[in-house]
């Protein structure tokens, strides 16, 4: 079986959907399934850094990774999504739908200009869609009324989290197979021995929270630990600071980083914190942080509630500074019980999230599209 995987977004500058169909990828090859990803890509260069202000992946996409396009960056639903927009990308989409041969496509946001829709247009075989988003995204507006229709062409819907299914059900209703976001488990993995250190994993969009987190920093900044701030741009990160007056010290704004230097990070740290304030469907780096065995504090909004639990966790009120603070404090003081959400918090992503448990369901899915 040979599967395209459409995604509409940029390789090059990762993000929740383009790291789920990536790993999605990989997963599928494992079980026997020969996948491509039809995706955009932002090569390096000084073009890009007009287009994107923040730092993208290196080099260039590995095999098995069609780039369509170059991207541009789209605010919505409380990021800043890096969209193909290009209509020469429709024309590289037919082609490489034509020269590839697919048994089936899965398209990843099916209603996210442009390469998603013109894959559900210019398709006329098996399709499987995903829908990831949760609240309303502001494109679909006029996503809906332009290529709305094209919904039907779906043969069978699956949504990340009961969340996305709820926000996607209005416009494309239907009977969905509910698969969450999957992780990579790493072996060796302890959930003692820690450095004195939490992570802040994300964007620095608006709907991350990360000033929640500044703010809230202040408070625990002499209690002996470091925080680690992942993915954020880092004069972005420092300008906030600037903003809040509150002090570089004790803070590593380390930027982008590969997916292994994430993993060592998450694996050698006592907890993330991910202080989202809502429009989150899921969240990724949170089975990513139980993967390598870190509990994490999180904001208590439906998509985290279905995630972390008391036994993995502490879920916080969005948006109060004060609150989250003293939660950390609280895990932080009690390293027995620390440790035992970590262990928790692995066991979880071993028995619900890993890849090879969802690529087992999605070969399942495609097997059923294909029988009719």
């Amino acid at each position: 079986m040979k599967v395209g995987i459409v995604v509409p977004y940029s390789w090059s500058f990762g993000g929740g959907v383009v790291d789920h169909a990536d790993a999605q990828a990989r997963a599928l090859e494992a079980v026997g399934i020969e996948t491509r990803l039809l995706i955009g890509h932002d090569p390096p260069g000084s073009f890009s850094r007009v287009l994107h202000p923040r730092q993208g992946r290196p080099g260039p996409p590995p095999p098995g990774v069609i780039p369509l396009g170059r991207s541009v960056i789209v605010p919505g639903n409380g990021a800043l999504s890096n969209l193909v927009l290009s209509p020469r990308a429709v024309t590289q989409m037919r082609r490489a739908l034509a020269r590839e041969r697919f048994d089936l496509i899965h398209v990843h946001e099916p209603l996210a200009p442009m390469l998603s829709p013109a894959a559900l247009a210019l398709w006329d075989g098996p399709m499987v869609a995903t829908f990831h988003a949760a609240g309303n995204s502001s494109w679909r507006r006029f996503a809906e009324p332009l290529w709305g229709f094209l919904i039907h062409r779906i043969d069978l819907r699956v949504a990340v989290s009961e969340q996305a299914r709820l926000a996607a059900a209005p416009y494309a209703p239907g009977h969905y197979e509910v698969i969450p976001n999957g992780v990579e488990i790493p072996e060796g993995i302890d959930p003692g021995d820690r450095a004195d250190r939490i992570v802040f994993a994300g964007r620095h969009d608006p709907r991350k929270g990360l000033p929640v987190l500044l703010r809230a920093w202040p408070l625990l900044r002499g209690r002996g630990i470091r925080l680690r701030v992942l993915g954020a741009e880092p004069l972005a990160v420092r300008l906030l600071l600037t903003r809040l007056r509150v002090s570089e010290e004790g803070i590593d704004i380390l930027g982008f980083v590969e997916d292994a230097a994430l993993t060592e990070e998450l694996a050698t740290a006592k907890l993330l914190v991910a202080p989202s304030l809502g429009n989150e469907s899921f969240g990724m780096t949170i089975t990513r942080a139980f993967a390598c065995a870190a509990p994490v504090v999180a904001s208590d909004i439906p998509g985290y509630r279905e995630v972390v639990t008391e036994e993995t966790g502490a879920l916080v009120p969005p948006g109060d500074p004060e609150a989250l603070a003293e939660t950390i404090a609280s895990l932080l003081e009690d390293e027995p019980a620390r440790v035992e959400r970590g262990r928790a918090a692995r066991e979880r992503a071993e028995s619900e999230y890993a890849w090879p448990l969802l690529a087992r369901r999605l070969a399942d899915c495609y097997e059923q599209v294909l029988a009719g």
